[in-house]
């Protein structure tokens, strides 16, 4: 991660203009998208450029000047065509067929070391036949704020996007959720995919089996590859999908991270997180909460994210219906919840120390830790972060030490439910010999962040730039997510 100040001097050329582009969506037609020209804008300050992301495409950030990055991702030289791609969705229910990449396209695709094919997607760069009136733009802060969103989630263990660049471009925007004029910026996604379940859903609605068919071969090839010469191949691919998208689901849950927007546009056909608008980390465990302003009713709440995902995935058999068995499909579906309560099982326990999830100690330890963070509406993440900095040996020797240094849970209101949950974690923690508690401290310490993004946090960082144009909080919170 990086800034730089706006640099017109040419640049020798760099490994970051050798990338090999493969036109894998590009070679489905001109069915699925329209050929797009990025804007012009009067200045390019790259603000955070992700050295990991180019060393996963085998890219060594020392042979890439930020010059590279402004003249590749703010300028878009070298790249034809760029595609904004095609979809409908239903947003909060309802069934929108005026929508596509508004504000982005696809810039290309390229082979990760790991031999898998990825995508380079902008946002903020310019108005597309789908921009609906709109400007096209991203604010600074909305970049910003991806930017934590995707950085954080990935080093959680969580399948998601990453940014690999945020550049601001120096026009003046107008929002109505943002104090105006204010910063504009355009950003780079590099994500597994961009197609949506909303790009199979505008196929159904203009009545097109050809095109789902192809477009459904497409993806089992490109990424489902192990698929493909199963005869059974769209009905695996399709219980695959609802799998990892239960899974996607639980790791969200069990990080407090609530998506905010889970409108079937803004879903993945590779069971990946991205589209980060206005999301937020919970503060303490409240399945009511609602991270955007507007979901006036709490439909995309917290709490209601594993429902809704399965909703999505059963709009989803809409037009996959076209080209696949009824039965098939609703036997893929029936795996969501046993895939989901699994993964959020597993992710729990291992927040809780513990390696075993399926045994009646674990699984009543965790019921009793929901109950009691939600009753007692302490912090979510200090409630795990105290696990971690706190834990002993001792805790093997009397229930009563477990967490009896912090401070902030010695309320007499909460004495009772308190000591039945220490009871229990002291039940679970003896199912392991004691020569393993620097395996359960190990534990702990990975899978419970010290440093969280909630709102506060990004809001104060967002306060430094737009007061001072001061990005150190930026870096240095990016710095301190963990590795």
């Amino acid at each position: 991660m990086s800034a730089a100040n706006d640099v017109d001097v040419q640049q020798q050329p760099s490994s970051l203009w050798s990338l090999q582009y493969e036109p894998a969506f590009e070679s489905l037609g001109d069915d699925y998208a329209d050929p797009v020209v990025g804007a012009e804008f009067p200045q390019h300050i790259l603000r955070f450029r992700n050295e990991d992301v180019l060393q996963k495409i085998g890219v060594d950030p020392a042979q890439v000047a930020d010059q590279d990055f402004i003249e590749a991702f703010g300028q878009f030289r070298g790249r034809s065509p760029l595609l904004a791609m095609r979809y409908h969705g239903y947003q909060f229910g309802e069934y929108n067929p005026r929508l596509g990449d508004g504000r982005g396209f696809l810039y290309g695709q390229v082979r990760g070391l790991d031999g898998e094919l990825y995508d380079f997607g902008t946002k903020g760069s310019g108005t597309t036949p789908y921009s609906r009136g709109g400007d096209g733009r991203l604010t600074l802060k909305g970049g910003v704020r991806e930017v934590i969103a995707s950085e954080a989630l990935h080093h959680y263990g969580v399948r998601t996007s990453r940014c690999l660049s945020l550049i601001e471009t120096g026009e003046q925007l107008w929002r109505g959720d943002e104090p105006s004029p204010t910063r504009s910026s355009t950003m780079v996604r590099f994500s597994r995919s961009h197609i949506r379940f909303g790009t199979f859903e505008r196929l159904h609605a203009v009545q097109r089996p050809d095109l789902i068919r192809k477009l459904l071969d497409h993806v089992i090839d490109t990424y489902y590859s192990h698929l493909s010469s199963n005869p059974d191949r769209y009905a695996q691919f399709y219980a695959e999908l609802v799998r990892r998208t239960a899974e996607l689901v639980a790791q969200w849950m069990s990080v407090g991270f609530c998506h905010a927007v889970l409108n079937t546009d803004n879903m993945s056909i590779t069971g990946e997180s991205f589209d980060y608008g206005p999301f937020a980390f919970i503060q303490t465990y409240d399945l009511k909460f609602a991270a955007a302003y507007f979901d006036y009713y709490g439909r995309y709440s917290y709490g209601n994210q594993p429902s809704i995902c399965r909703w999505n995935l059963e709009m989803l058999q809409k037009p996959l219906g076209m080209v696949m068995d009824a039965a098939d499909l609703e036997a893929g579906l029936q795996q969501f919840e046993a895939a989901y309560y699994s993964t959020y099982r597993q992710r729990m326990m291992q927040k809780l120390g513990f390696g075993q999830a399926d045994t009646p100690e674990a699984e009543a330890l965790l019921v009793n830790t929901l109950e009691f963070l939600q009753a007692s509406q302490v912090g979510y993440h200090d409630f795990f972060a105290a696990l971690r900095q706190n834990f002993s040996g001792l805790w093997y020797a009397d229930a009563g030490h477990i967490l009896s240094e912090v401070e902030y849970l010695a309320k007499p209101e909460w004495a009772e439910r308190l000591d039945a949950w220490r009871q229990l974690y002291h039940r679970a923690l003896l199912q392991y010999p004691e020569s393993e508690t620097p395996e359960i401290a190990e534990r702990l310490c990975q899978h419970n962040p010290l440093t969280v993004p909630v709102r506060p946090e990004i809001e104060r960082v967002w306060e430094a730039i737009a007061t001072a144009d001061n990005w150190q909080p930026f870096y240095d919170l990016l710095a301190q997510f963990p590795t």
